[in-house]
């Protein structure tokens, strides 16, 4: 069970005309960018950083996690989390990366872990 990276979530109107800037001062491409259209949201991870961008109502229920963790097995933190006191707000469900859940840590924080599938 192990974090494997941490993203700062950066939530903006729109993706195509924010991305040129991100990549430019990070001077590295999209790792990765997709839609989630039955929500209307775009992704793109940039470094560190993901780019969460749809309009104010479609943001409204994400904005509330702080970071995304990316984990190696979203059932053991699921397990462990729970353990611990989190509660398991929205998830384990599919996303396009592989699945995801969003968890409030026994201290309020609220944090998004995704676990890739191998096809991602």
């Amino acid at each position: 069970m192990k974090v494997l990276k941490t993203l700062s979530r950066l939530y903006i109107p729109d993706l195509n005309s924010a991305l040129d800037f991100y990549e430019d001062l990070l001077g590295t491409p999209a790792a990765m960018r997709f839609e989630i259209p039955q929500i209307g949201l775009e992704l793109a991870q940039v470094g560190d950083i993901l780019l969460i961008a749809g309009s104010d109502e479609a943001l409204k229920s994400f904005r509330s996690a702080q970071a995304t963790f990316l984990v190696d097995s979203l059932d053991e933190f699921r397990a462990y989390l729970e353990e611990k006191g989190a509660e398991i707000i929205r998830g384990p469900a599919k996303v396009p990366t592989g699945k995801n859940m969003t968890v409030k840590h026994p201290d309020g924080s609220v944090i998004e872990y995704v676990e890739h599938s191998n096809t991602a």
